[in-house]
């Protein structure tokens, strides 16, 4: 979200969404001649990778000094990149075994809503 208060928003832009994200992705592979190697089995690998970098982040952070991470500009901007790495793996695999990752969460959610119901 860009907040002109929060110096980690960056400069305003527009709306992004998921389908013009994807699109970016594999533009940016077939520009690489990469897709040969976005298969599901190595997109769901460089996904666990890259979510394993984000842990190592967090690792041997108090609950504490967990929740103030972004306050740190150098410790912010590797976590900011690592999410987007998680994501953009997490797009692509998306992309690849045509999953709507929105569609997909929204069903979760509506699972999870009916499982565990607020007290």
């Amino acid at each position: 979200m860009n907040d002109p208060q929060d110096p980690r928003s960056g400069p305003p832009r527009e709306p992004l969404d998921v389908a013009a994200l994807q699109r970016r992705l594999a533009d940016f592979a077939a520009a690489r001649d990469w897709q040969p190697y976005h298969t599901p089995k190595n997109l769901v690998a460089a996904l666990s990778v890259e979510a394993s970098e984000l842990v190592e982040i967090f690792q041997w952070l108090t609950p504490e000094e967990s929740r103030r991470v972004m306050d740190e500009p150098d410790t912010a901007h590797r976590v900011t990149d690592e999410v987007a790495d998680v994501l953009a793996y997490l797009l692509q695999l998306c992309e690849v075994l045509d999953i709507d990752p929105l569609a997909a969460l929204a069903a979760k959610i509506d699972r999870n809503e009916r499982r565990f119901p607020a007290p």
